[in-house]
């Protein structure tokens, strides 16, 4: 069995128009269960412990993204999930929020992209007005050498949806991706199946099918596959 962790706050399932997120994380755990051909279990982040992962014989851990401000989150709602992380006795890989979540949880201070300036043009004023941003389905250039990596080519296209980001690598890791916005945009532990993407790998489409091939990657070098 492997693990598909909804990262997003409650709250946010309490707000109008939210039906499609939820239904989005129902089609991404089937879609990873039918990539990893193995049953796949979706869970709220609160309740993931190390506890959890042993007790379901979890073999590796995906997890999701979310929109909901930093300050609505109870560190202790996420202890549990950190120490999955930390404790490193399965593969895990996070999806934009996930991979911030990775990162915060190994000591590395999330922040803003930053502001725009007074003369730049705001392309998505809907979405995070105000703020730099990376939204919609755009390419990331390709960094290095990594299993990871193999068949996505020098400049492959995911979807992307952030106005937050890691500054810093965390100890062990290297970059694998960066685009113009966001320099850390794909980051793996250097000797254990660890690893995040600031984009959405998890959201491919037919027209833009990269993000199932990373996961694909991921799989191979978790020894899913």
């Amino acid at each position: 069995m492997i693990l598909y962790v909804d990262l997003e706050h409650a709250s946010t399932y309490t707000k109008p128009k939210t039906d499609w997120l939820l239904a989005s994380r129902t089609r991404i755990t089937y879609r990873l269960q039918d990539l990893v051909g193995d049953v796949c279990l979706l869970q709220r982040y609160p309740d993931v412990t190390p506890e959890l992962i042993e007790r379901h014989d979890i073999r590796a851990v995906f997890i999701s993204g979310n929109g909901a401000p930093k300050d609505l989150y109870d560190p202790a709602d996420q202890a549990g999930l950190a120490r999955v992380v930390l404790d490193g006795t399965v593969p895990v890989f996070g999806f934009c929020g996930g991979f911030q979540f990775i990162g915060e949880a190994l000591g590395v201070p999330l922040e803003r992209i930053g502001r725009l300036a007074a003369d730049d043009v705001d392309e998505h004023p809907d979405y995070q007005p105000g703020w730099r941003k990376e939204l919609g389905y755009a390419p990331v250039e390709v960094i290095g050498t990594h299993l990871l990596l193999e068949g996505l080519g020098e400049t492959p296209v995911f979807r992307h949806a952030h106005t937050w980001e890691l500054k810093a690598l965390p100890a062990g890791f290297g970059n694998y991706a960066r685009t113009e916005v966001t320099e850390l945009q794909l980051m793996a532990h250097e000797e254990r199946p660890l690893a995040g993407a600031q984009f959405h790998p998890e959201y491919w489409t037919d027209e833009h099918p990269a993000g199932r091939r990373l996961i694909e990657n991921f799989c191979a070098w978790a020894g899913l596959r």
